[in-house]
């Protein structure tokens, strides 16, 4: 008799693991799919704010060059120097990428971690 009813109890505890497992399971997709989501459309909201500013940067810039050109009597040469201009900006973004890294990885890791 106490080995039928350990028998059951057994039995009830491999089905009720098999339940636990599956709804693990389950709960894991779903949060999988929470997470990829929030990567995706963070992703395209950044393309999109990001093409947008890059886009007032270039009439800007071109605004910017025609001024300067107006300025000093010649058009092409405000373009040479707001070229020069965006050119060096660039230099310097590339030469301190690695500590530009840090802070960004540090701000979006604590604003993707605080979310979870």
């Amino acid at each position: 008799m106490a080995f039928d009813q350990f028998k059951e109890t057994i039995k009830e505890v491999d089905v009720d693991a098999r339940s636990y497992l599956k709804y693990s399971e389950s709960y894991l997709e779903l949060k999988v799919f929470k997470i990829l989501m929030r990567l995706v459309t963070s992703f395209f909201q950044t393309a999109l704010v990001g093409s947008l500013l890059l886009l007032a940067l270039f009439v800007l810039s071109i605004a910017i060059a025609y001024v300067i050109g107006q300025t000093l009597e010649s058009t092409w040469l405000g373009f040479v120097i707001v070229s020069v201009f965006l050119m060096l900006l660039a230099l310097l973004s590339y030469k301190f990428r690695k500590k530009l890294n840090k802070p960004i990885i540090r701000f979006f890791s604590s604003h993707y971690f605080n979310k979870l």
